[in-house]
């Protein structure tokens, strides 16, 4: 179905090809992961299986791109659109339409397919992909992960043979993320579609494919069998690092399999972990919960909210909210999408709406200062990054935040370079990956040396060294005395992360507590090593090969 022949990418000013001699074969009916580090180039593959790159991008590409005998040097992507259906990183530049029900409509027309089949096929969308209730809500009222389950069904409804999807669960929940993955490998099991998928979160993907890319950095790819080409790459997920930890073959990819080969090593475990200590039920943080339920804090908070509540319209999205912040505490905010986070987060800000309620930093009130001095109190990385980047190279955004910030000149290219190395500092920002973005701006804030940092789904975009790094960089910051809030699908990063875990519903946080308690009490936000170890204490490989003695 997709051939790749000799296929190299440079653009213009690159120091390196950023595909080189690639040759690969999808065949029809094929669900493969493109895996490798952050921007070493899986976006300009999807982008040449449908002639963007470099129809669209610039660059040069040398070799051959056939999809289903269709040639993307001589067929631009505007003649693709009936074959390939293509999904981005970024959901909201792609919508061209107002409400949900007429974004899913919008590519069949363009197809001038007949009103009744795309009536029909609208309705088999909205119920996919569990999207019903929305199907007259505006898209810009949408949280970030409803965009994103949006973006796919404008997709599908167009019925393509071929499906690229670029990060396509990034800002899913872990429910809507399975959801949205049963429905993507129902089309290739009964349908016969050919699905091409970059994800950084490898372990909510890599059980479903039949194939994976792997790109080395380099410009080159290796492709095969998952667990073969899981087993020895720089990036994997944390049920095949513990299967090599554990020296286990073939390499599990599912949750499931895992707990078949980890009967001795539970076993093992349950001896190692002090016996005292069984994870107790998440605490409910309801009015009538007795004030000793919630997590202590030792002195004054950083930041205090009380009956903080945020109304759009007729839509409460933040209900009498209560929350204090710990100088030196890492807690992370989750929650299915439109749950309320964001609003919270923005509310807490001081930028955000905010109907009702009381928000103090320092005894201040984020919303009654100057933006300068706010920043200063409260920083925040927002859920799409490119909304604080305006300058025309990343040096440019460097030194114009060091200015702003009253830091010296250097001190945002060092923390850039500390969370993500190797972005070009003369590169556009807006031709960054969505990873690089990220960081970019979390470079931009951290300048200014917050008090309060908040983080909007810090993790999209980013690969498992990048989550790495971040999380160190966050623990030193919660050292030296800041208070951080991370709002995030990725349990994963949460297990390794945060001290202290929220849960927020309908607007209303749900249940506070420390972070072993909250996320072994829901199946939805445990991570894959307590799933496979239950009922052993552990929340990943790192604490696994700490209990066993060696090196993870």
């Amino acid at each position: 179905m997709i051939r790749f022949e000799h296929v190299s990418v440079t653009y213009p000013e690159a120091q390196h090809r950023t595909l080189s001699d690639v040759d690969l074969h999808i065949g029809e009916g094929e669900l493969c992961l493109v895996v490798g580090r952050t921007g070493v180039g899986k976006s300009t593959l999807l982008g040449a299986i449908n002639g963007l790159v470099p129809h669209f991008t610039g660059g040069i590409l040398s070799g051959r791109v056939t999809v289903n005998g269709r040639d993307t040097s001589s067929h631009p992507p505007r003649e693709l659109a009936d074959l390939i259906g293509v999904v981005g990183q970024d959901p909201l530049a792609g919508f061209v339409t107002d409400t949900v029900e007429e974004e899913l409509a919008y590519a069949m027309e363009q197809l001038a397919i007949e009103p009744a089949v795309m009536r029909k096929r609208v309705e088999e969308t909205l119920d996919l992909l569990g999207i019903a209730e929305l199907r007259n809500r505006p898209i810009r009222s949408l949280s970030g992960g409803q965009q994103q389950r949006v973006a796919i069904g404008s997709v599908l409804t167009a019925h393509p043979r071929v499906l690229v999807l670029d990060e396509p669960t990034s800002a899913l929940d872990p429910t809507a993320s399975e959801e949205v993955l049963a429905a993507i490998t129902r089309l290739v099991h009964d349908l016969g579609v050919t699905v091409v998928i970059a994800e950084h979160r490898l372990e909510r993907v890599a059980q479903y494919c039949d194939r994976v890319i792997y790109l080395h950095g380099d410009g080159t790819v290796a492709s095969g069998p998952p667990a073969e080409i899981l087993a020895t790459s720089s990036v994997a997920p944390p049920v095949v690092r513990l299967g090599r930890l554990a020296g286990w073959s073939p390499l599990p990819l599912s949750v499931r399999d895992a707990r078949r080969a980890a009967v001795d090593l539970r076993e093992e475990l349950q001896q190692l972990a002090s016996p005292a200590v069984p994870a107790s039920p998440a605490v409910p943080a309801s009015p009538a919960a007795p004030k000793s339920a919630k997590p202590e804090l030792s002195g004054s908070p950083e930041l205090s909210g009380r009956g903080v509540t945020v109304r759009y319209g007729n839509i409460v999205a933040v209900s009498k909210a209560d929350i204090d912040l710990a100088s030196g505490q890492i807690v992370a905010l989750m929650g299915r999408n439109g749950s309320g986070k964001s609003s919270l987060l923005w509310a807490l800000q001081g930028s955000g709406a905010r109907e009702s309620g009381s928000v103090r930093v320092q005894g201040q009130d984020p919303s009654t200062l100057s933006p300068s001095q706010a920043r200063a109190l409260v920083g925040l990385v927002p859920q799409t990054p490119t909304d604080l980047l305006y300058l025309s190279t990343v040096q440019a955004e460097c030194t114009q935040a060091d200015q702003d910030s009253q830091q010296p000149a250097g001190t945002s290219a060092g923390l850039l370079d500390r969370i993500l190395s190797g972005i070009d500092p003369q590169a556009h920002p807006r031709d960054l990956s969505e990873g690089q973005k990220l960081a970019l701006v979390l470079a931009i804030q951290l300048s200014a040396n917050p008090r309060v940092l908040l983080l909007d789904e810090p993790t999209r975009g980013l690969d498992y060294s990048a989550k790495e790094h971040l999380t160190q960089l966050l623990k030193e910051l919660a050292a030296a005395g800041h208070a951080i809030v991370v709002s995030t699908h990725d349990v994963e990063f949460v297990a390794s992360t945060a001290d202290r875990v929220l849960v927020m519903a309908e607007g209303e946080i749900l249940a506070d507590g420390p972070t072993a308690d909250v996320v072994l009490a829901s199946p939805a936000f445990a991570p894959q090593v307590a799933k496979i170890l239950h009922p052993a204490p552990f929340l990943t490989v790192e604490e696994v090969a700490m209990a066993l003695g060696s090196k993870p």
